[in-house]
């Protein structure tokens, strides 16, 4: 009797397990259509005609006659030139994430393994940092780099990130304090100075954390838009989405969203690439700092 009551609460705990995993399931399918269909909607208006567009602009059906036009040659002709604008993004992107990550992986470390005075309190103050909003901040700061000449330049956009990023800081700090601390006992023992412990035994063993969030943060630099906005006027110097912005001011008056459409999914794509390429790296590693 005991045993068949067992089987029982056995069969129904595995069936109401089966119903919650198919209700998350559910649930995260509706979520992903729902955030697919603007990509989808964006991708096949982009190969549209003007006209087709303004006739169907709720249509998802992929058009009859794509006009691979507006990517291979319409895009490139526009003005301001969309490729500088690539290029600009890139240049930001990559020279605030390298030297930036090195300098937040230093901090981390220091935070993580290193005693000094005030290392908690200074730590503490970094991170009431992340509690002030950017527009508090964002009238004092465009006054300091004013007074400096860093205004229209791409300045105030690298040197910030240069300095590193505090979320970056607090994310890789919890991570190295999962490494044994033995080893870097070990390696002074050998005569090892920290900045050798820190290139040689910490950054191989964080190489995942750092991974991940190098690429979040290139992710970031690239799609930002209200500092390069604020910050930068000269055509030359546009980031690509702040390009995309003037672009969609003088293409609208003409109507002309599907080229504005195909600027924006060829801005996107570098993203999507970089997330599809590593984005095993990024959940693993935030996975493993959730468990240490």
């Amino acid at each position: 009797m005991s045993n068949q009551m067992q089987v029982t609460k056995y069969g129904s705990r595995k069936r109401n397990q089966t119903l919650s995993n198919a209700g998350v399931y559910a649930f995260l399918g509706i979520g992903s259509i729902i955030m697919l269909v603007p990509l989808v909607w964006m991708v096949e208006s982009s190969l549209k005609t003007s006209g087709q567009f303004l006739t169907t602009q709720l249509s998802l059906a992929f058009p009859k006659n794509p006009q691979w036009n507006n990517y291979i040659q319409r895009i490139w002709e526009m003005e301001p030139p969309l490729q500088r604008g690539i290029v600009n993004s890139i240049i930001i992107a990559v020279s605030c994430v390298l030297v930036g990550t090195f300098v937040s992986a230093l901090a981390s470390f220091s935070y993580a393994k290193l005693r000094f005075p005030g290392k908690d309190k200074l730590f503490l103050a970094e991170l009431a940092t992340m509690m002030i909003p950017f527009s508090v901040i964002m009238i004092p700061q465009f006054i300091i780099y004013a007074k400096i000449g860093w205004v229209n330049s791409w300045w105030p956009l690298i040197i910030p990130g240069m300095l590193g990023n505090v979320s970056m800081i607090f994310f890789l700090r919890q991570y190295m304090s999962g490494i044994p601390t033995s080893m870097i006992e070990s390696a002074r023992i050998d005569g090892a100075g920290f900045f050798r412990i820190f290139l040689q035994i910490m950054l191989p063993n964080a190489k995942p954390a750092i991974a991940a969030q190098a690429i979040l943060w290139f992710m970031g630099a690239w799609n930002d838009y209200f500092a390069p906005s604020i910050y930068l006027n000269d055509d030359k110097l546009l980031t690509v989405q702040v390009m995309i912005a003037r672009l969609n001011a003088m293409y609208a008056i003409n109507t002309d969203y599907p080229l504005l459409l195909a600027a924006s999914v060829v801005a996107l794509l570098p993203i999507l690439i970089v997330f599809m390429v590593f984005q095993k790296q990024i959940i693993a590693s935030v996975a493993m700092t959730g468990l240490k």
